[in-house]
């Protein structure tokens, strides 16, 4: 599976959780970090808790494996590293604070139509 397969695979596990304003960037060109971040929000810890569940699950269960993960103890931002992809999954509050999206505004973001495309 590439990395976009995987990227695709994750914000379609966010989605089918009612994960918002779901977005995957290319960082690939810019960083070393890995090729795609997908960032998503939860409306509440619980949320926040259940959508890296179900990307954890849906990941595993196509044979992808988390490397790590950070943050469960507060819910109000869990990292997945899959390696050549890390899922953000955010309460709104984190979201706003850290705004990823602005310090990866380099990136490309990957349409919504193209990510439902696994």
């Amino acid at each position: 599976m590439t990395s976009l397969e995987t990227a695709r695979l994750a914000a379609k596990a966010l989605d089918s959780k009612k994960g918002l304003d779901i977005k995957i960037i290319k960082i690939d060109d810019i960083s070393s970090i890995a090729d795609y971040f997908v960032i998503a929000t939860g409306t509440s810890n619980t949320h926040v808790k259940t959508l890296a569940d179900e990307v954890e699950y849906q990941l595993d269960q196509a044979g992808l494996s988390v490397t790590s993960v950070e943050g469960q103890r507060n819910d109000t931002w869990i990292l997945l590293d899959y390696i050549d992809v890390v899922v953000h999954v955010f309460s709104e509050d984190a979201r706003e604070y850290y705004d990823l999206e602005r310090l990866w505004e380099d990136g490309e973001i990957i349409s919504q139509q193209s990510a439902d495309q696994v």
